[in-house]
């Protein structure tokens, strides 16, 4: 039986925004391969320790998504992150997928690896502070995909993976993600995004996931980064919330958007054209529609940074910058 107290978590940990500082080592490589940062353990916490360090992040921020190495890692003052950011009023989470591989025979598909000892791993996620965590299952667009049986696999998984975190006493996010990258107009991500989030709440229900216990973390409707025709943020904030008002069970308490490689200002742009739509008409969209960025709210941090020590203050300020137009943006602001 799932208590309230994980419905309580779930609204506070949408309440604001929430970080998503859960990079793998390979993409947080590629991140510091941009300002010539090698990336280590040392490196990856000091970076991280700025973000977390900012002052002022709890008034804008109320989870951080963090990773496997992120999660055992103190500030410089040997306090673990994650109860250094429960002090600071901030929920602790973690990525606990393992990445996606390819299905042979099923060209772009993939399914997320991590299930077999997902279990003890929460176990111990939770002794070390985390009260959430995130799961991601990924679609490709394009002639062909995303086949039918590959969503109903990763439907499936994440359905078992957000009914495995409700036994252990955390939230699941559930981050089902429509890919940007192709060519595909924004009619094609519609209906697929559709598509695959009708199945997704099909299986939740099918495995009596407690929905007022969990968060989704879906993609925003839009076309593909290299089609031609690119729509504007109402268009993409009407088609988003009409494909969320068909396929998202109302007692969810909340949706944060992953920003899927949308620069911060359209990111944030198009979080406040949703919104807007959202506050005009709050019974048909119940749902606290936030973010749940990563490039989006850290991409400029990164850059004023740049991995020395004299651009600390500096990025912390481009960081809390950032992270308030993205809050004010949750509220249609």
């Amino acid at each position: 039986m799932v208590s309230d107290n994980l419905q309580d978590i779930a609204k506070k940990i949408v309440s604001k925004t929430i970080l998503a500082a859960d990079e793998s080592s390979g993409t947080i490589k590629k991140r510091f391969d941009t300002i010539g940062v090698e990336s280590n353990p040392e490196n990856n916490r000091t970076y991280r320790q700025i973000l977390f360090t900012t002052p002022g992040i709890e008034k804008f921020v109320s989870g951080v998504i963090l990773y496997d190495e992120t999660v055992r890692q103190k500030t410089d003052d040997s306090v673990l992150f994650p109860k250094f950011l429960y002090e600071k009023t901030i929920n602790p989470g973690i990525k606990v997928d393992k990445g996606t591989v390819k299905i042979p025979k099923f060209g772009e598909d993939t399914f997320t690896q991590g299930l077999d000892d997902l279990g003890e791993r929460l176990l111990e996620y939770k002794k070390l502070g985390c009260v959430f965590s995130k799961w991601r299952a990924m679609f490709t667009i394009n002639d062909k995909h995303p086949n039918i049986t590959t969503i109903k696999r990763n439907a499936a998984d994440l359905a078992l993976y957000a009914l495995l975190c409700q036994e252990a006493g955390i939230v699941p996010i559930v981050e089902p993600e429509v890919m940007m990258e192709g060519n595909h107009t924004f009619e094609k991500d519609k209906e697929i995004t559709e598509k695959v989030l009708t199945v997704v709440f099909e299986q939740l229900t099918k495995y009596g996931v407690d929905m007022k216990s969990m968060i989704l973390k879906p993609n925003m409707i839009t076309s593909g980064k290299d089609c031609d025709k690119q729509t504007s943020s109402d268009e993409i904030a009407q088609a988003t919330l009409e494909v969320l008002e068909k396929t998202v069970h109302k007692d969810v308490p909340g949706i944060a958007f992953l920003s899927g490689g949308q620069s911060p200002d359209l990111a944030t742009e198009n979080l406040k054209a949703i919104n807007k739509i959202k506050n005009k008409n709050p019974e048909k969209y119940p749902w606290r529609l936030t973010a749940s960025y990563g490039r989006a709210l850290q991409g400029e941090t990164l850059e004023a940074w740049k991995g020395k020590e004299e651009n600390i203050k500096k990025a912390q300020e481009v960081f809390i910058t950032r992270a308030e137009k993205v809050y004010k943006a949750s509220h249609g602001e």
